[in-house]
């Protein structure tokens, strides 16, 4: 089948990722000062830092719209076979409901609700990628992605909470025992939704290599093949202890790596870091 393959911004797939598979990005809005972004194209994630270290208000976000998912369909549904536009999760975006009734109008668009965000939504955009070049039907993509959506494991550890009580996602409370205890909470996504499952205390050094060595030690459950690290503004030293736990994971590698766009920025800030893989 000759499928096209569409993506939120969200999944935060590096670019030579989608050139490599043709995938098309519907960006979504970054609302800055009154004013709209689009997320990757007109504003970066240091420029959301940037703008809130220098004493501005949180930045927010906004869905794609019906009317633009009915334009990029319009544009891609009579050359393909079939167009599946793969979401963020439902639980935390309009944009998944928006897709569907944009695809109302046409008989080959498949949307699919990822149940993820960032490098997880990544994760099931490039399953669809393989299922496209082995499926004979669009119904056996959806079959297949269905099973493969809640084996999606994704977590990250936050080391400030300043961009989660801004945005009304945390107590003020809660924050401040947090930084008395030198806590760092881990959030990770289940049934489509963000769970603190652990919190982590010390330096945020020693509070990663406790993360990675939780979540990538031992695990029988997991597939050892295929892995993801994600991360904002982390420092350097850090993100490559990080880096090198995950390649003596991922065998025979190499694992996807990117800097989270600016939809996970918005909300959970610098100095996050977080890792996917794939339940067997």
């Amino acid at each position: 089948m000759n499928i096209k393959v569409i993506a939120d911004s969200t999944c935060d797939l590096p670019q030579e990722l989608l050139q490599k598979y043709d995938i098309s990005i519907t960006p979504l809005y970054i609302i800055k000062d009154g004013k709209d972004f689009r997320d990757g194209i007109t504003i970066t994630p240091k420029e959301i830092f940037d703008h809130v270290a220098a004493g501005g208000d949180l930045c927010t976000t906004s869905a794609v719209s019906v009317g633009e998912y009915q334009d990029i369909f319009a544009r891609y549904a009579s050359s393909y076979d079939a167009v599946i536009q793969v979401n963020i999760g439902s639980g935390f975006s309009a944009c998944y409901q928006n897709a569907c009734l944009a695809a109302a109008d046409f008989d080959n668009v498949l949307v699919v609700d990822s149940q993820n965000l960032c490098m997880g939504q990544g994760s099931v955009v490039l399953e669809i990628c393989r299922l496209a070049q082995v499926c004979s039907t669009l119904e056996e993509i959806r079959e297949q992605i269905q099973d493969f959506i809640p084996r999606v494991e994704i977590s990250f550890v936050l080391e400030h909470l300043a961009y989660m009580v801004k945005g009304g996602r945390c107590s003020s409370a809660t924050a401040l025992g947090a930084n008395l205890l030198n806590l760092k909470p881990c959030l990770e996504v289940k049934d489509g939704k963000l769970t603190v499952v652990k919190k982590y205390r010390g330096s945020f050094s020693k509070c990663i290599a406790a993360y990675c060595k939780d979540r990538l030690t031992g695990r029988e459950d997991v597939e050892h093949s295929t892995g993801w690290l994600l991360y904002t503004q982390v420092e350097d030293e850090i993100v490559a202890q990080a880096r090198k736990d995950m390649a003596a994971f991922v065998q025979p590698g190499p694992f996807c790596e990117n800097v989270a766009g600016c939809t996970i920025s918005c909300h959970c800030g610098p100095g996050t870091l977080g890792l996917v893989v794939i339940r067997k």
